[in-house]
């Protein structure tokens, strides 16, 4: 807000509910009254016309009757008032009146009044214009250099200028290129028109030479609206300037030197007569409206610049003089002079507010009461300070950071997972081909603690598992109440999800305007995906883990797949996904031992994931604080090999649809504006084939993006697969080398980067870049490994080579004693004992590309380990 108002002189509202714009505000002596005095004509879309002549007694007075000089109704919308010499053989005034349709010349005079009423104000029809296009805007000027009169100019809505002498008509021209209109002014210097084309270009074209072009209204038939027939208009100079233009300005206050001022949305330019830039300056704010004027100064030029904020801006050149602030956001400007006051500033808004201001300041009155004058108690200061200090103590204590915002939190938000599945199910188009696609019941709460404005719930599940309902928005939420939503989740794609969890997210904002988010995760059951099956005794991949307590029966950490008529005798469990695969899970009668089997790799995962999690809530709830879980089988690298090269293969196919849907379709538009060019053509030509080509061309472009759009498919189903595998693979090695949990997350963070997958970066380029750097900092041999750098842009690679190479050198490097840690201190890291299935291998074999012993696809020997990531 700005330190200075603008000071009211004199001010009005103009009827009710009346619209007004740039366009409806003129300030000119406009009945020729020879006093120097200035009339403010206003038109409204309304179709009123009203002439002012304001006479305040004393600044600020309001608005008395007779400063209304005139005031008629025109019956149709007025677009735009002008005043100007355009009646011929007088060099009086006249004002010109712009309609949709219709171009009016007025004479106003005033006759003497006898009585007290004063001065009778009157206007007069001198000739009028009928008009075959829609007007937009108009321009008036000495055109062609005429002495002692002026000549108008309208742009029609459909990019035709239509020029009239006075009372006759000239002839009108198309503007080539021409899309949507845009303000139009005229420069007598040069004796061109200016304007700013829909291709945010400020263009000039001299009156020459659109007296010459042929006429548009010459054009038979329909052709006067091609812009290919007649004469070609040519433009004189043209300024890109890279946006709208709200309105331009032509001024020439000397003779010698005339600028061209044009205010766009955010930036304001001056530029030469000839289209160069005199100078621009950038805008921080939105402008409304503006007019250049007349700079004490020799040399500069001031102007006035208007904005939505309601301030008016006074700028010499480029420099900021003044600001003010105005009681509404002004449409129009202008400058006018009444009495002895010149340089006095008259707006108009949009809602027909219209003042007559002034700059400057008023003294303030206002004074500061004396302060009573007190003994100062140091006693009590010092109380107060000691108090104030403890209070700021117990708010900086780290420690109590945590707790009090978990204890005073403003929002909480919870989701319950109901125990079964729905009785009905809730999904709703899904792809998956099973007979029936379950979907399970969440519930969740919001409870407020304060009052929080406009909350907003985002529920997110891991592709391709969706929800019934992801966006909710509730109203404002009292003190201590609480809103609850209920929806479904299912199984849509065709594939299976490489995680069961989903996340609660609510952003709100508190009284005091601070946006704030609450978040929480809920965990779905595994019955959401497959289903009790009969086990089957072969498959081609196997892990086995082993634990350190007596194997627990299926009935027990499975009640919801195993039949309770089985007992505790079931030690074979079969898991058939929705998707069409099955999982088996054996338990050994003889030792601590678990084994999950598959036909695929990436289905253990989940199998894997939902056993340990089980196991371990077991012997919670038996207060059994020592069980854990191990692995001793090998890392089955070569199958995980085969789910890269899968993905990265779609990936290479992606690209090349993409290279070849480009070269479709510049094939394709080549034709169509080859068949345009035909067409066009007044001597028609034989086509050559063209049309049976352009059919063709267009059948491939169908026919590559349909295969573009079920490679990407297929793309995502590989990536799924993929993340389900390599969480796989992380506990594998987390159980194999009973990482830490810091440990576990440094390998979550290097394999699984991204949570989607994109052209731009992918999965392979992302996690080559992290086992590099793992492999160079904690897990080097030497120094000279440390001092490598490694490049700074993530590209698509060539193939997968350099990253199996990578991820097998990071598996020997963890199995010859490397630790992972944030820190680069491995160079006296020692060998440690391996177990079974897991010897060292020589560094210069796994540089070679030799595979890791025991890592190949040998259906017997596949030991896959259970993550060790506990499920909250």
């Amino acid at each position: 807000m700005s330190l200075f108002k603008a000071r009211d002189w004199w001010s009005t509202v103009l009827g009710e509910k009346e619209e007004f714009d740039q366009g409806c505000l003129c300030v000119a002596d406009v009945d020729n009254s020879g006093s120097g005095q200035d009339k403010v004509i206003v038109g409204s879309y309304m179709g009123y016309l009203r002439i002012f002549s304001p006479h305040p007694v004393k600044a600020g007075d309001e608005v008395q009757a007779e400063d209304l000089l005139l005031e008629v109704q025109l019956r149709e919308p007025i677009l735009q008032v002008e005043v100007g010499k355009f009646v011929s053989g007088t060099e009086a005034l006249h004002l010109a009146v712009l309609h949709c349709r219709k171009l009016c010349v007025y004479a106003v005079s005033g006759t003497l009044g006898n009585v007290d009423h004063g001065n009778q104000y009157q206007i007069k029809l001198m000739y009028e214009h009928n008009l075959q296009r829609t007007a937009c805007n108009m321009t008036y000027g000495p055109f062609g250099g005429v002495k002692g009169r002026d000549l108008i100019c309208i742009q029609s809505l459909d990019g035709m200028l239509m020029l009239f002498e006075q009372e006759s008509y000239a002839f009108g021209r198309f503007l080539p290129g021409f899309l949507l209109p845009g303000p139009l002014t005229y420069s007598s210097r040069t004796d061109s028109f200016i304007t700013v084309s829909s291709c945010q270009q400020v263009e000039s074209y001299k009156y020459q030479v659109l007296a010459f072009a042929t006429d548009a209204d010459e054009r038979p038939g329909t052709d006067q609206q091609k812009l290919s027939s007649g004469k070609r208009l040519v433009v004189d100079w043209a300024l890109n300037i890279g946006e709208q233009a709200l309105d331009i300005r032509v001024v020439s206050f000397n003779h010698g030197v005339s600028s061209v001022f044009v205010l766009g949305e955010r930036n304001f330019f001056c530029l030469k007569d000839n289209g160069q830039i005199r100078f621009m300056k950038k805008l921080d704010y939105s402008p409304s409206c503006f007019i250049p004027y007349c700079s004490v100064q020799e040399g500069t030029i001031n102007t006035l610049i208007g904005n939505h904020s309601k301030m008016l801006n006074v700028y010499q050149d480029v420099t900021l003089k003044w600001a003010t602030q105005l009681p509404h956001i002004p449409v129009s400007v202008k400058v006018a002079s009444f009495q002895d006051l010149k340089g006095v500033i008259v707006t108009l808004s949009d809602d027909g507010n219209l003042q007559c201001s002034y700059l400057g300041t008023d003294p303030s009155l206002f004074q500061a009461p004396k302060v009573d004058s007190r003994e100062i108690n140091h006693e009590e200061m010092n109380a107060e300070m000691k108090e104030l200090q403890k209070i700021i103590r117990e708010a900086t204590k780290t420690q109590d950071i945590l707790p009090e915002s978990e204890k005073q939190r403003d929002l909480t938000v919870t989701a319950e997972v109901a125990p079964d599945l729905d009785a009905e199910s809730q999904a709703i188009d899904s792809e998956v081909k099973a007979e029936a696609v379950p979907s399970v019941t969440v519930k969740i709460t919001i409870q407020s603690r304060v009052a929080v404005q406009k909350p907003s719930l985002a529920v997110c599940v891991q592709p391709p598992l969706a929800v019934t309902c992801d966006q909710f928005t509730f109203d404002d939420l009292e003190p201590d109440s609480s809103q609850t939503v209920v929806l479904s989740v299912f199984l849509k794609g065709n594939c299976c999800p490489s995680e069961l969890e989903g996340n609660c997210m609510v952003s709100y904002t508190i009284p005091t305007g601070v946006p704030r988010v609450a978040q929480c995760t809920f965990d779905l059951p595994l019955r959401l995906l497959c289903l009790p099956a009969q086990p089957s005794k072969t498959a081609a991949h196997r892990i086995t883990i082993d634990t350190n307590k007596p194997p627990v029966t299926f009935l027990t950490i499975f009640p919801d797949f195993v039949d309770a008529s089985d007992g505790d005798q079931a030690n074979a469990l079969g898991f058939q996904f929705l998707t069409g695969s099955k999982t088996t899970l054996l338990a050994s009668k003889t030792s601590q031992r678990y084994r999950i089997q598959s036909d695929q790799l990436e289905d253990l995962w989940l199998v894997a994931k939902e056993l340990t999690w089980r196991l371990q809530g077991h012997f919670q709830k038996q207060n059994c604080k020592d069980f854990a879980c191990t692995f001793s089988g090998s890392i089955p690298l070569q199958e995980y090999f085969e789910l890269i090269d899968r993905h990265f293969e779609l990936r290479l196919n992606a690209e090349k649809f993409q290279e070849l849907l480009s070269e479709r379709a510049v094939q394709f538009r080549a034709i169509e504006r080859r068949l345009l060019t035909r067409f066009k053509d007044r001597t028609p030509a034989p086509l050559q084939h063209l049309d049976t080509l352009l059919e063709g061309t267009f059948r491939e472009v169908i026919a590559l993006a349909d295969a573009a759009e079920e490679n990407q498919a297929n793309l995502f189903q590989a990536f799924t697969k993929l993340k389900s595998a390599t969480h796989l693979v992380i506990m594998l090695i987390s159980l194999w080398q009973k990482l830490s949990t810091d440990q576990v997350a440094i390998l979550e963070a290097t394999f699984l980067p991204l949570a989607e997958d994109t052209q731009e970066l992918g999965w392979e380029e992302a996690v080559d870049a992290a086992v590099s750097y793992l492999l160079r900092t904690c897990l080097s041999k030497s120094s000279k490994e440390q001092a490598l750098t490694l490049s700074s842009q993530l590209c698509m690679p060539k193939d997968t080579s350099r990253l199996k190479k990578n991820i097998t050198l990071f598996c020997d490097r963890l199995a010859k004693g490397g630790r992972l840690s944030l820190g680069a201190d491995s160079a006296t890291q020692q060998v440690a004992a391996l177990p079974g299935g897991c010897a060292a291998i020589p560094e210069s074999d796994v540089e070679d590309g030799a595979p890791i012993p025991g890592s190949t696809a040998t259906s017997g020997s596949h030991g896959r380990i259970t993550k060790q990531k506990s499920k909250p």
